[in-house]
């Protein structure tokens, strides 16, 4: 599995990428093995919230410019997914 990029929106895209513009596409993409970005537009909490769902549904891409928490979401969804471990762990020890 490709790692996921956070890329600020003047930053091209590479030629080897395929865009998405829809969660349909993301997932069609992803499925087939394609690096997918996607461009997040909207605000802050918007951008956020996409980037969740579509990091879920398997984008590898994001260009946004609120990199920081952008990255978090993502890493979130990562982890709840599977595909990445999670950041902190807690055992909750009654």
């Amino acid at each position: 599995m490709a790692t996921v990029q956070v890329i600020g929106p003047m930053e091209p895209l590479d030629p080897t990428w395929t865009e998405a513009r829809s969660a349909a596409e993301v997932e069609r993409h992803a499925a087939a093995g394609r690096t997918v970005a996607v461009t997040l537009s909207g605000d802050e909490t918007t951008q956020i919230a996409a980037a969740a769902v579509l990091a879920w549904l398997g984008a590898r891409v994001f260009r946004t410019p609120y990199q920081a928490p952008v990255r978090q979401a993502i890493d979130m969804a990562e982890s709840l997914a599977g595909r990445r471990p999670p950041s902190l762990t807690r055992r909750g020890l009654a």
